[in-house]
């Protein structure tokens, strides 16, 4: 049994963070029907991945009916069902402009840094969707009720602010574009160069990772400046950025992995997909399709130890399950035909 088997789902959005919060649903067990007008078919980068564990059903949605007081409904959108931005259209750059994020991601004097993700649309839109769809779903069991829920991803993304909100309702401070304490600031949280040309990031924030990182380089003196606002924060960069030059990133990954000194690999796409910990926690799930063969996912991070996530159906190609979900719903093989014929589906 899975977490949500028994729940039916009908998606009817489209491009990226509906179908992302859709897919987290459906790797719980959750019975999603992904419904498009043709007008509207979903294609773009990273959709194989998120359409997977679905089914799929081409529909003229003008043709839908209304539904029982049962019913969830949650929409995804940039901004909101209100507010001056509402009717705008957007993509993940505009809403983590608006959200603040953009304009504090980066190096101080230079033009702020587009992260390779969407992050607002899987984790500002998806991820609180499919976290407000499970609210509601526990609500109408006690209740019996449906609602309706509205998803903003300019929301989602101004709600992910509590460090920078801090510093500047707490401290009256403007946090700058990398000029805080969480964008490399200071040398105890930062990114360094290392003999081989990569890089690795150095996250010793609490003085008991400082303290066990300067005693590791020799330097006992660093250790009451971790958070010096002279001179001395400029000399500290610079040591580690010459210390961490003299070895390889793999090098220094062995040194100080065992140490509470937090350490990481910068790493690349392809390592990390064969990076051991990713390999262990089987982040990669390898599927075998009958009819479409072999292709890589990436799995669920959701790990349950009663009713574990799962991927069970590949991606599903439009249109794939019209027939065999209208022949559920008692419709027969000439009113199918109709209805094809009158561009119904």
């Amino acid at each position: 049994m899975r977490a949500l088997e028994g729940i039916k789902i009908l998606d009817l959005s489209r491009l990226f963070p509906g179908p992302y919060c859709s897919m987290i649903l459906a790797d719980m067990g959750a019975d999603v029907l992904r419904i498009e007008d043709r007008r509207f078919q979903g294609e773009g980068p990273g959709m194989p991945t998120v359409m997977r564990n679905k089914r799929h059903m081409t529909l003229n949605l003008k043709h839908m009916k209304k539904l029982n007081e049962r019913l969830i409904y949650c929409s995804v959108t940039g901004y909101g069902q209100d507010g001056p931005y509402k009717d705008m259209v957007g993509h993940d750059i505009n809403y983590l402009s608006f959200g603040g994020v953009l304009g504090l991601t980066g190096e101080p004097g230079r033009k702020p840094v587009i992260p390779p993700i969407q992050v607002a649309d899987m984790a500002a839109g998806g991820m609180y969707a499919a976290i407000g769809i499970l609210g509601a779903l526990f609500f109408r069991q006690t209740t019996g009720k449906g609602q309706y829920i509205d998803i903003s991803m300019m929301d989602g993304i101004v709600a992910m602010l509590p460090f920078p909100a801090s510093l500047f309702w707490g401290l009256g401070k403007i946090p700058r574009r990398g000029d805080t304490l969480l964008s490399g600031r200071f040398p105890c949280y930062s990114v360094y160069e290392t003999k081989d040309g990569e890089y690795i990031s150095i996250g010793a924030l609490e003085p008991r990772f400082w303290m066990e990182l300067c005693r590791k380089l020799g330097r006992e003196d660093y250790i009451p400046l971790q958070y010096d606002e002279g001179e001395k924060r400029g000399e500290i960069f610079l040591f580690l950025e010459k210390t961490f030059k003299g070895k390889t990133r793999d090098e220094w990954l062995k040194e100080l992995k065992d140490l509470d000194v937090c350490i990481g690999k910068v790493l690349h796409l392809d390592e990390t997909f064969k990076d051991p910990q990713v390999v262990q926690r089987k982040m990669v799930t390898e599927f075998d399709d009958p009819k479409k063969g072999k292709m890589k996912l990436l799995s669920s991070p959701i790990k349950m130890s009663e009713t574990p996530p799962d991927i069970r159906k590949a991606p599903a190609v439009f249109g794939e399950h019209t027939g065999e979900v209208l022949k559920e719903l008692g419709f027969k093989e000439e009113e199918i035909g109709q209805m094809k014929k009158e561009g119904v589906v």
